[in-house]
């Protein structure tokens, strides 16, 4: 599938969330590639597989080019290890509020302490409703990216 991914990234204050999610999901993700122009990710997300690329973010950090395929548990397995070091393992809450859906990752491993909730967009300006729980964005700051996560992971920042 080809579009347009529009998200908004944002700091978690606290675990709040949880109480309100109606899903949680363990996804494990890898990256062939994480050139910031392209970046392949390989991911199992529960009992399912993904393979997508995404583009270079656009000036503002909230939008750019995405496709993913879903491809077989085994295909990730085959592909993982090709993968670049430092995998990403998380915890992924799908929380409503109101009419938007927030995917609440917790972080696990390298990045463990890390809790990051996206909100897809239909468009830049589209208003959303801000829980209690949700902390500062981040969304034009790459070192959220998954991506950079992965090379330089939250354990060892300066925070």
């Amino acid at each position: 599938m080809v579009l347009k991914e529009i998200e908004r990234k944002f700091l978690v204050k606290n675990t709040d969330f949880i109480a309100q999610a109606h899903r949680s999901t363990p996804i494990v993700q890898a990256f062939l590639n994480t050139d910031p122009s392209r970046t392949v990710r390989v991911r199992l997300k529960g009992e399912k597989g993904y393979l997508t690329v995404k583009g270079k973010s656009e000036e503002d950090g909230a939008s750019r080019f995405e496709w993913e395929k879903e491809i077989t548990p085994s295909d990730v397995h085959a592909l993982l290890p090709l993968c670049e070091p430092s995998p990403i393992e998380k915890t992924r809450y799908e929380v409503w509020v109101g009419d938007s859906l927030y995917e609440v990752d917790i972080f696990h491993g390298e990045n463990e302490g890390l809790i990051i909730a996206e909100i897809e967009l239909t468009n830049v300006a589209q208003a959303f409703e801000k829980p209690d729980w949700l902390g500062a964005e981040v969304t034009s700051e790459p070192r959220y990216y998954n991506s950079a996560l992965s090379q330089h992971p939250y354990k060892h920042w300066n925070k």
